[in-house]
């Protein structure tokens, strides 16, 4: 059963029961998106996700049956490849259900890292390791890049014969994924469901099969998606998807167009999957809704007056760790709105991905957006293809990274709004004194996130520039981001400020000839400054900085550059907010 605590009834609700869009979503009505014919038509191509609790394309038996094969076989550890709406929602269940013993590791790889990429072969014997290719469409760079690096380890353990034997594909009929995994002989190919678009895809099979192979029962799973779907579809006040509508839509109506998601630890994963859902599916048209999974909770101790709440209470095995988010929360400005839920068991997962999916489909529905949808995720794709085929762009400037220390220099790209500044602590003042309240900061970085110091420097650049403006900022992971949060970025309201941050590679991963990229290392080069000139091209203040390594080191001096700036920036802003107030005070006395 969902639980919630519901502070309130708001009023966007009693439209959706008028209108019975909970049962017409579940009917499959796309007429629900009329306000255009482009939106209509896309929803009715993409509407299959609505009874996959009770109508499951690929029997769930089938599904139960090859995990249970695969386990029984040896494999103690699962790599699944891919990005997006493929990868999010196994993240979620794997990484949840973790604490309550896996029967396999389970490795997620979505990233271009070669830091990343390594570390996965470090910790795989490839004879009891099972790679999960998992892409709708067959033809996403990522997990394609992905699997020409991993594929040669795989074939020098293995043998190329036996090497496929531990190979699995998830795609859509027809793609040239599922071809090549035919004609090679791959172990087995699961086929997507072509109606069901990639983030709302948790409960069909790019879900399940993770699901299962973990150990999860996916019978009882599915019972849990069952009574969701009921309780979602129909056209009541109770409905708990339509009260999670209405409340972020109502809040998104006052001015209140981000959303913080509050959990403890082991809940965070879940946030991943509802912040991609949410911005990607919103984030269009100048609108849409910020999720905010990186919360400073103290910074919400005066209401911001953008935000509203959204809180988690999952299991934690211990005490304090309950003990510590409780004490969170106590310090949030009763004045924000709120909504509050409980997640137990992995099990209950399916209820709130099923809750979410149609709540979201409500909201483009009182948005008059099109949730399913995202084409400035397509337009970045295309613009990093022509970097890839053409060359990088030359970059704006080029400087030595700090004053004191030659560590290398840093190639920066910027937006035509800061085209006068020639030099890094410049360009970063600029940058940084444009953002206002209101506004969202994001780190959009192409680096690796394991390693000592590498995450703590990002999350201090992220929670330094919080704390300055009180204002949402968040870490994005690239390449992820891009098929999340990207899509908001570029297409909702203008009021981001980005930077975007890539590096060389001491020790780059090469692909194979005719890849589209000569390297791991080129590809997230590629995709960074592919997301500078589309947010750019999109009126965005973005600054894309090419560090001369990712080592720990290099990235906590850039954090304390930051840091240093944001001073300058601060030490101004009081200058001129105190001189403002002086002249106001003498012309009233005039």
């Amino acid at each position: 059963m969902i639980t919630g605590d519901m502070e309130k009834l708001y009023p966007s609700a009693k439209i959706l029961v008028r209108d019975c869009v909970a049962s017409r979503l579940h009917q499959k009505d796309a007429s629900l998106y009329n306000f255009s014919d482009q939106a209509q038509e896309c929803a009715e191509q993409f509407m299959g996700w609505v009874d996959l609790g009770s109508n499951p394309p690929l029997p769930v038996e089938e599904i139960q049956a090859f995990a249970d094969e695969v386990v029984a076989s040896g494999i103690d550890t699962v790599v699944l490849v891919g990005q997006g709406g493929s990868t999010q929602a196994p993240m979620t269940i794997t990484k949840y259900n973790k604490p309550d013993k896996n029967r396999v590791t389970f490795k997620t790889l979505d990233s271009d890292s070669p830091v990343r990429l390594r570390e996965i072969i470090a910790t795989c014997n490839p004879a009891t390791t099972l790679v999960i290719i998992s892409s709708k469409s067959g033809g996403t760079i990522e997990p394609r890049m992905a699997l020409a690096a991993l594929r040669p380890v795989f074939e020098e353990a293995l043998g190329p014969e036996e090497a496929v034997r531990h190979l699995v594909a998830i795609t859509d009929p027809g793609s040239d994924l599922e071809r090549l995994a035919r004609e090679e002989g791959w172990l087995k190919v699961l086929p997507g469901e072509p109606s069901v678009g990639g983030r709302f895809s948790a409960l069909s099979v790019f879900g399940l099969l993770p699901a299962a192979l973990v150990g999860i029962d996916l019978a009882e799973l599915m019972e849990h998606a069952r009574m969701a779907e009921r309780l979602c579809s129909e056209d009541a006040i109770d409905n708990p998807a339509v009260n999670l509508a209405a409340f972020l839509f109502d809040n998104y109506q006052q001015g209140r167009d981000k959303v913080s998601f509050l959990t403890p630890k082991r809940g965070r994963v879940l946030g991943l999957w509802i912040e991609q859902l949410v911005a990607e599916s919103l984030g269009k048209e100048g609108k849409g809704i910020l999720p905010n999974i990186e919360v400073d909770s103290l910074l919400l101790a005066d209401d911001p007056q953008d935000r509203s709440v959204i809180m988690y209470q999952t299991h934690a095995d211990l005490w304090d760790e309950s003990k510590n988010f409780e004490m969170s929360l106590a310090y949030i400005d009763s004045a924000i709105p709120r909504q509050s839920y409980k997640v137990e068991s992995a099990l209950e997962l399916a209820e709130h991905f099923i809750m979410w999916e149609y709540a979201i489909a409500m909201c483009g529905y009182l948005m008059q957006v099109c949730p399913f949808d995202q084409p400035d995720v397509a337009a970045a794709k295309a613009e990093v293809l022509t970097i890839l085929r053409e060359g990088q762009p030359a970059p704006d400037f080029v400087e030595n990274f700090t004053d004191d220390i030659l560590m290398g220099q840093v190639e920066a790209n910027v937006s035509p709004q800061f085209a006068e500044y020639e030099d890094l602590r410049g360009v970063l003042k600029a940058l940084l004194g444009s953002i206002q309240p209101g506004d969202f900061f994001a780190v959009n970085a192409f680096l690796p996130y394991t390693g000592e110091g590498r995450r703590e420097a990002l999350e201090a650049i992220r929670h330094d520039v919080a704390e300055a403006f009180r204002v949402v900022s968040s870490l994005e992971v690239g390449p992820r981001y891009l098929h999340s949060t990207g899509q908001l970025q570029k297409g909702g309201r203008n009021e981001g400020v980005y930077l975007v941050l890539s590096a060389d590679e001491l020790k780059d991963v090469p692909l194979p000839a005719g890849a589209p990229a000569p390297s791991l290392g080129a590809l997230a080069r590629a995709q960074a400054a592919g997301d500078l000139i589309t947010l750019a091209d999109r009126g965005r203040r973005a600054v894309h900085l090419h560090l001369p390594d990712n080592s720990g080191v290099t990235l906590r001096c850039l954090a304390e550059v930051v840091k240093d700036t944001l001073a300058e920036v601060m030490i101004e802003r009081t200058i001129g907010e105190e001189l403002t107030a002086e002249w106001t005070e003498e012309a009233l006395e005039g």
